[in-house]
């Protein structure tokens, strides 16, 4: 198991919660020291990798323990959040008057395949958080592209993304599915 200096309780809270604890624990933490965060939601190791990609912390790892999933990530120096860029964000009232009237919005949910097989908008494209940087080459950089997740904060982390690999219509839908209740679509079952 990898040395740590602090540790993190993160059990038992979903999707923002993970990363807007580590991000605030990581602020009091000296570079090069080591984040033990302890977690149950199963996306967090997808979101908390891009998260420390995004903000100049080192991703050193996942450890399972049981259901618990025991992450490590390292503070460095580098001040990468300087370099980021203001994404814009479009509230879930305007982006549901925008899906009715238009059919073939670009819709890219960064959610893990578990929560988009349960309930989705139709016709969005699943990109999980962890997989966007290899695979924002299958959109066009020059549609607007209206990403969403649970709450806004993953989606955010890939929209910075994306943004690096010269996507400049960018939005992020904010809530995000937490509060969507606009028409979804479900995974059919295989019969």
């Amino acid at each position: 198991m990898i040395q740590s200096d602090f540790v993190l309780d993160a059990k038992g809270l979903a999707c923002p919660m993970p990363i807007v604890k580590t991000k605030k624990k990581m602020n009091d933490l000296e570079s090069g020291q080591v984040l033990e965060i302890h977690a149950t939601d199963k996306g967090s190791t997808a979101d908390l990798q891009a998260w420390a990609k995004s903000s100049g912390h080192e991703y050193l790892g996942t450890e399972a323990e049981g259901d618990v999933l025991i992450h490590f990530l390292r503070k460095d120096a580098k001040e990468i959040e300087k370099d980021s860029v203001v994404i814009p964000e479009i509230s879930l009232k305007d982006f549901t008057e925008k899906v009715k009237k238009d059919k073939d919005l670009t819709i890219l949910d960064v959610r893990e395949v578990e929560e988009f097989d349960e309930a989705h908008i139709p016709g969005a494209k699943l990109i999980p958080l962890g997989e966007v940087e290899n695979r924002a080459k299958e959109l066009n950089k020059e549609d607007e592209i209206y990403l969403i997740c649970h709450s806004g904060r993953r989606s955010e982390i890939a929209a910075q993304t994306m943004t690096k690999k010269g996507f400049k219509k960018l939005y992020n839908v904010v809530p995000g599915m937490s509060d969507w209740t606009g028409e979804t679509q479900k995974k059919e079952n295989d019969k």
